[in-house]
């Protein structure tokens, strides 16, 4: 029998075998965890990675605004175009739509695309926030946010600090449990706390500069291991990085000398509104900005957006932000190469790849060479390189440069990787251009339509049946919490003949901040009302018909969108926030009865909506029937539905709702977004050649006037049924033909290009074969794509014939341009020649 002293000795013994494996279990986790880990940091140059100083050029894809089947295709497209890393917003409202219940499903799985990103071998730029803006609904804040007790958003607030710690905290958190920090061996080397904060820090008052100072100390304490960011604030709290956002950032300089100058948002276009035009940046003015930034001494550079996308469901902030989220990308809404943005930015990051020691290690020196001409010397003891930049948006400049002449147009910038040779210039695309085409050749069937009314109009409008009763005039978020664009507001009204008000010209009036307003009185429809020319705050006044006794009042106030950006912006009026009033107009006296303060039923949302018609499970319903007889056209408020089988091949695919009003279009139950094709932008302010010259503005160069805003919306093919049947949903608000709708593909059907002698010319069609050669001369032609003109001088050889033996029939092509290739061009003189050539697909 053994004594307890002995017992205790062994287990003793056990215990510190044990222990002794557990710390050497740990030790070598910790060593190859290490071992494996990314050290990023940052010094006045750069941000350093594993102790090198890095030119880093990223591109913001949002995980939300594709799916995730389309993820793969667009980083590696990315990476493919040069860059480095991926930056995305992190969407509160989209993740956690009701307090502390939580969403990270289908393209809403972070973690998932984070891994995407890292088995490209790309970095990740994660920009938590959690105040994102990106025109995205209330800028990424939760609506029950808004609406808990005591709630003042972005400032010394304990109830939103609390719930911004929570879910910032959640993220790192479940950032951290992937290892994905690069600290970890992860791909994200940097994270972004709060969102252009400095734009409106001044009406917070020393409140804002109190609550920028926690947001710092709160991200700080999370241990993340990489820097963090933040953007648009000057004076940031140490050790925060603030950084630049806009269409230039090669004047900014940070305020801390120790910061490195970062740029996290080049805007490579612009967003569109409801009833705007198309948005357009040339390539040659993007890669402009992005090449000064960098001669200027720029080592990081995020595209903001590379790949838009689309605004699915209801996630369009604004308000009116369109469901296209385009923004004019590299990469289009669908995923396709934007060229010549694409491939013309892709050569530029090829370049300043190969300067990366000089950019970040060598000493600086500029150069004034006169008339806004200004060259740039990065030198290393192993090599030197140089810009040299026009900054005149009218001159071009020949200038003399380490006794070398040099032509810089204006408004260019010219990289010479070894000081010598002009490798690149800003202004001279030598990328093809792609002419996007619609493709209906294996288009279905015509569709065969069913439809119904929206049910409950009348009985509500009626009856005054709502969800909510209150005295007075109430927010429409306030009421709907955002799960609805729509809301009904009721009353009743009492008149007697001897009421004051009564007269045989009567009105009803509305001061309202609903985006769209309709009224009815007693059944009938009195009429609507669209904000334009974002005047969103609007009276609307028609005639009604009132009689004696009893009155029924209804008004249903639309939302498309709530407001993503500004100071207080949470606080913004939404809905219908009066007064109403029914007005009497007595030859030239006016009488006004205000009913702002009468018992009021709220409705939220639709019948359809609450019963989700667009469910493919809503088919079966027995209450919920169908007809396929008489098809209304121009009926408002009216549900619509037809079956389709999927375009052949892979091509995206997109439906043309062109005859349509206003309303939401679901694709096998799942929403594809807001319509509203009959919102045209207006007539003037469009030019059919853009001048790149000068500084862009999102009012520069637009495009589509007199046109609907959208007309073709994305469907995903991951929302598709390959085989069998898909179904398609209309909620038609305001009245239109669905007869019209047609499912379409979206593919290349030409290529330009305009190459200057001595570069090579890539032709492709983007997996579709090269058919015929259009147009072909080499010499000084001249003209746009679809109108080129043979010029007064061209190669002895025959251009059209060349291409068409290099390129037809294949998917695509690389030729040599030089006079080798296509003769000389003896009338040309020593003036540059370029071949322009014009293929079809």
């Amino acid at each position: 029998m053994q004594s307890f002293s002995a017992v205790e000795t062994q287990h003793k013994a056990k215990k510190m075998k044990q222990f002794n494996l557990l710390s050497l279990f740990l030790i070598l986790i910790t060593f190859f965890g290490l071992a494996n880990s990314t050290i990023v940091s940052h010094d006045e140059r750069a941000i350093t990675i594993d102790g090198q100083r890095r030119i880093l050029i990223s591109g913001s894809i949002h995980y939300p605004r594709s799916t995730s089947d389309m993820w793969p295709d667009l980083i590696n497209k990315a990476k493919d175009g040069g860059l480095d890393a991926i930056e995305t917003y992190v969407f509160w409202n989209a993740h956690e739509p009701s307090r502390r219940q939580y969403d990270f499903s289908g393209n809403l799985d972070l973690v998932r695309f984070i891994k995407t990103i890292q088995s490209a071998g790309l970095y990740s730029v994660l920009r938590i926030g959690p105040y994102v803006c990106a025109e995205w609904n209330y800028g990424g804040f939760p609506v029950w946010l808004h609406n808990m007790p005591n709630m003042k958003f972005r400032t010394i607030n304990p109830s939103f600090m609390n719930e911004m710690q929570n879910f910032t905290t959640k993220i790192v958190n479940m950032m951290k449990e992937e290892n994905l920090f690069a600290s970890q061996g992860g791909p994200i080397i940097l994270s972004q706390i709060e969102n252009e904060y400095g734009n409106v820090i001044s009406s917070y008052g020393a409140e804002g500069k109190a609550y920028i100072d926690w947001c710092a100390n709160m991200a700080n304490s999370l241990d993340i291991g990489v820097p963090w960011l933040m953007c648009q604030q000057p004076n940031a709290p140490q050790p925060m990085i603030e950084t630049c956002n806009g269409f230039y950032c090669d004047q900014y300089k940070p305020s801390n000398p120790s910061s490195p100058k970062m740029w996290t948002e080049n805007w490579t276009g612009w967003f569109k509104n409801w009833g705007g035009k198309h948005p357009y940046r040339t390539a040659e003015d993007l890669a402009f900005s992005v090449a000064r930034f960098f001669q200027t001494g720029g080592t990081f550079q995020n595209y903001y957006m590379y790949h838009g996308g689309t605004n699915f469901g209801r996630v369009a902030g604004g308000p009116y932000i369109t469901t296209s989220y385009d923004y004019d990308a590299p990469l289009d809404e669908y995923g396709n190469l934007n060229q010549p943005k694409w491939g013309h930015l892709k050569q530029l990051h090829t370049l300043l790849k190969s300067m990366e020691k000089p950019l970040t290690y060598g000493n600086i020196s500029t150069i004034d060479l006169g008339n806004s001409v200004t060259a740039t010397v990065f030198t290393t003891n192993e090599k030197s390189s140089c810009f040299i930049a026009n900054v005149n948006s009218t001159a071009d400049a020949l200038v003399n440069f380490k006794g070398k002449g040099y032509n810089v147009p204006a408004w260019s910038v010219s990289v010479l990787p070894d000081c010598d040779k002009d490798a690149y210039n800003t202004a001279r695309v030598n990328t093809q251009t792609s002419i996007i085409a619609e493709d209906s050749c294996d288009e279905p069937e015509k569709l065969k339509w069913t439809w119904r009314p929206e049910f409950t109009t009348q009985k509500t409008i009626l009856k005054s049946s709502g969800d909510l009763i209150a005295k007075g005039l109430v927010d429409q978020k306030d009421v709907t919490n955002d799960a609805s664009d729509y809301l009904w507001y009721m009353t009743r009204v009492h008149l007697d003949k001897k009421d004051p008000i009564w007269s045989r010209n009567m009105s009803l009036r509305v001061h309202s901040n609903a985006h769209v307003l309709h009224a009815y009185v007693n059944g009938k429809y009195v009429g609507h009302q669209i904000v334009r020319d974002n005047k969103f705050d609007y009276r609307f006044e028609k005639k009604v018909n009132l009689v004696h006794g009893t009155n029924h009042l209804a008004l249903l106030s639309v939302s498309v969108g709530l407001q993503n950006y500004g100071p207080f912006f949470e606080s913004g009026p939404t809905g219908i926030n009066g007064p109403v009033k029914l007005v009497g107009y007595k030859g030239e006296e006016t009488i006004e009865k205000d009913i702002s303060k009468h018992q009021w039923d709220y409705k939220i949302g639709l019948h359809g909506f609450n019963h989700k018609l667009f469910s493919i499970k809503s088919a079966g319903h027995r209450n919920l029937k169908w007809s396929n007889e008489k098809l209304p056209a121009d009926r408002m408020l009216s549900w619509y539905k037809a079956n389709f089988k999927a375009p052949l091949g892979k091509d995206p695919v997109i439906v043309d709702l062109n005859g349509l009003g206003k309303g939401e279009v679901w694709i096998n139950g799942r929403s594809i977004g807001r319509y509203w094709p009959s919102f045209n932008s207006s007539d003037d302010g469009c030019t059919n050649e853009c001048d790149y010259r000068g500084e862009y503005g999102s009012d520069k160069c637009v495009f589509m006037c007199g046109k609907p805003t959208q007309r073709w919306y994305h469907v995903p093919r991951a929302f598709l049924n390959d085989k069998g049947h898909n179904t398609i949903t209309l909620f038609e608000e305001m009245g239109g033909d669905p007869s019209m709708v047609k499912f379409k593909t979206v593919v290349t059907g030409r290529v330009c290009a305009k190459v200057h002698e001595h570069n090579k010319v890539e032709l492709s069609c983007n997996n579709r074969p090269i058919s015929a050669v259009k147009f072909a001369s080499f010499g000084n032609p001249s003209g746009l794509c679809g109108s080129f003109a043979a010029g007064t001088c061209e190669g002895a050889n025959d251009a059209v014939k060349i291409v068409a033996k290099e390129c037809v029939g294949k998917l695509n092509c690389t030729m040599n341009v030089s006079s080798h290739k296509f003769g000389s061009a003896l009338d040309c003189g020593d003036s540059p020649k370029r071949l322009f050539v014009e293929v079809e697909c």
